[in-house]
């Protein structure tokens, strides 16, 4: 079984979650393309690192889910979340120049969760939904959406399980915490 990104749901809404996420490593690639190709383009190099393309020559075993982040129309980070049990010092460093490791702080997040295939338009008003529940519970949001995805291509659309989601703080603190 795919090892799940660890987080806690600290309040239940209707559109959305609170969740707060344990610091942890991720692998990123940044790409140029459209919002739908991106993911495309940017899991290769990533898979490639987990299959033992970096330079520990270490197989590392897959997660979910995959994120994307739009940083504008054409440029997206594509990232993969290693196994809970990796840290800074046990992340390989990257045998390909095109990925990162990068140590994500603990954090807040609001999520919102959503079925089926996805395409641009669905992602953006999945957002926008997430972002309308995330003002009026009085959070805010800090940094861009982005999106995971939890299954592969070639599952079935009525099946997929996705995610949207911002980090978030709460009105008045400085880390959200």
């Amino acid at each position: 079984m795919t090892e799940k990104q660890p987080y806690s749901v600290l309040e239940r809404y209707p559109e959305m979650e609170l969740r707060e996420y344990p610091a942890g490593m991720q692998i990123e690639t940044e790409v140029k393309g459209d919002f739908i190709n991106a993911g495309s383009i940017g899991f290769r190099p990533l898979v490639n690192f987990i299959s033992g393309n970096n330079k520990a020559g270490q197989a590392i075993a897959m997660t979910a889910p995959v994120i994307q982040e739009s940083v504008t129309n054409d440029r997206h980070k594509v990232r993969f979340v290693m196994p809970k049990e990796m840290d800074q010092s046990s992340t390989p460093s990257p045998a390909d120049s095109r990925v990162v490791t990068i140590e994500v702080p603990a954090h807040l997040a609001a999520a919102r969760k959503f079925g089926g295939s996805w395409n641009k338009e669905k992602f953006e008003k999945e957002g926008a939904r997430l972002l309308e529940e995330v003002s009026k519970a009085g959070l805010v949001p800090v940094g861009n959406l982005y999106w995971s995805r939890f299954d592969p291509p070639w599952k079935p659309g009525f099946l997929k399980h996705n995610e949207v989601l911002i980090r978030v703080k709460k009105a008045g603190t400085k880390n959200g915490n």
